[in-house]
């Protein structure tokens, strides 16, 4: 029997080390893991041996869309995303505010107030930010130069931005809240709340409507053209903590120091869900899918269907390095920013954002040209703040009182009721002299025959 040669190199061929190098950067030890992970990837494909591309491209933009910054100096930091979802703005509480373009981690300015921030808020566009500082209200453009300094809006700790109507509104905390138009640079109302330090604070982004919450555990709904709260709700039995409405306008979470976190049908303004937490939350936030994210300590919990089911445990969770202090999800994009007290974590959290995007109304991926035809046209198309209600639907609809008190100014300006007797029908006639045109014609030959007897008699008698 001839004696069989063995294979001198079983298995697969391993993968060189050194060619990897170049396409990566970080630690040898970090590229073993990668490796390793890939290799463990590439067993589940039953279907192909081989890793495709567009595979290849989403892990790599996965792992980059996951990052810490250490910013341990000036925290805790709020965060807002831009409508877009391209742009990041960061506030330190100690006066450290930059602009970054995320995906890229392109940094476009940053600046050192030297005073404390309370919170950050981009405008219509990535152009402008309004940074609510210790005394006053600011307004930078993107490269950090200071435009305004907006002195009527003072000791300001909340803000947010209506975009239909160019309106910043924000709460201070004396207790009042200012809306300011943000198109002509001028204060459109100020409203004295009288129930204290407005500290939470958010918007309904369906009717813009916007939701405080109060120590007295009570939450009001706000409109710019009334002085008193649409609504007043009674959710905790302590001090409210947080709040967020979800994109549809149609559920409202909230969380208070009485360690409960609760779920209200909007339509209805009753309560749909109630958990406990035995730490409470701090900050929460609702992605476009209806994901819940909530922040107790420096522990990111996020829930899915919370209306709809009683939830037993969370989707996912998370530890960061410090206390959270701000939660946003990230539009179009799976992913959620946490700031806290040693900088900004970016988490991935799958199925957040809405993959479907509408093109005529938000591009996120809009060149130059595209942004600025977007702000002249919604500009344009600016909605007035006495539209600003709970139920936006009514703004197609008839106001019947207005027509009536019409119509009576009418009747004592004439000195008849125009619509008080029925319209002349002609008599049917035969031999074809009964067509509609011939019809039209005798109708317009006596249209205004009893006017003008009943004007006569009104002037005459």
């Amino acid at each position: 029997a001839v004696p069989q040669k063995k294979d001198p190199f079983p298995g697969q061929a391993p993968i060189p080390v050194e060619r990897v190098k170049k396409f990566v950067r970080g630690d040898v030890d970090k590229v073993d893991a990668l490796s390793a992970w890939i290799g463990q990837y590439t067993l589940l494909m039953v279907e192909s041996a081989w890793l495709d591309t567009d595979i290849w491209f989403d892990i790599l933009f996965s792992l980059l869309q996951y990052f810490n910054l250490n910013l341990s100096q000036f925290g805790p930091y709020r965060l807002d995303y831009s409508r877009a979802g391209r742009h990041l703005l960061l506030g330190g509480r100690r006066g450290h505010v930059s602009c970054i373009e995320w995906q890229s981690k392109a940094l476009i300015s940053e600046i050192n107030v030297m005073e404390a921030v309370n919170d950050v808020k981009w405008l219509h566009n990535e152009a402008m930010f309004a940074v609510a500082q210790k005394k006053w209200l600011y307004v930078y453009d993107s490269k950090g130069v200071e435009l305004h300094c907006i002195r009527k809006f003072n000791d300001v700790l909340r803000m947010e931005f209506l975009p239909y109507h160019f309106l910043l509104a924000t709460a201070s905390s004396s207790g009042f809240l200012q809306y300011l138009d943000v198109s002509v640079g001028k204060e459109v109302t100020a409203i004295g709340t009288k129930m204290g330090r407005l500290g939470v604070m958010t918007q309904n982004p369906h009717n813009a409507v916007i939701h405080l919450g109060h120590p007295n555990g009570t939450v009001s709904l706000w409109s710019p053209n009334q002085k008193e709260a649409l609504v007043k709700m009674l959710c905790h039995r302590g001090a409210v903590r947080s709040l967020t409405v979800d994109k549809t306008g149609m559920y409202m979470v909230t969380s208070g120091l009485d360690r409960k976190l609760k779920v209200y049908d909007l339509r209805a303004f009753k309560p749909l869900q109630s958990y406990f937490l035995p730490a409470g939350a701090a900050c929460l936030s609702l992605s476009q899918r209806g994901l819940l994210c909530a922040s107790m300590g420096d522990v990111v919990q996020v829930y899915r269907d919370v209306w709809g089911t009683s939830v037993k445990k969370p989707y996912m969770a998370h530890r960061v390095r410090g206390a959270v202090a701000g939660l946003a999800f990230c539009p179009f994009e799976d992913v959620l920013g946490v700031g806290h007290a040693e900088g900004f974590t970016s988490m991935i959290v799958p199925g957040a954002g809405e993959a479907n995007f509408d093109g005529m109304a938000l591009n996120p991926y809009a060149s130059l040209r595209q942004r600025q035809e977007w702000e002249v046209k919604t500009l344009l198309e600016k909605v007035q703040p006495d539209l600003i209600g709970l139920d936006p639907s009514m703004l197609g609809t008839v106001d019947r009182a207005t027509w009536q008190q019409k119509h009576q100014e009418r009747v004592q300006a004439l000195g008849f009721d125009p619509l008080a007797h029925e319209k002349f029908k002609p008599r049917r006639r035969k031999k074809g002299r009964s067509s509609s045109g011939a019809v039209e014609k005798r109708k317009r030959k006596v249209a205004h025959e009893d006017q003008r007897v009943k004007k006569d008699k009104y002037y005459f008698h």
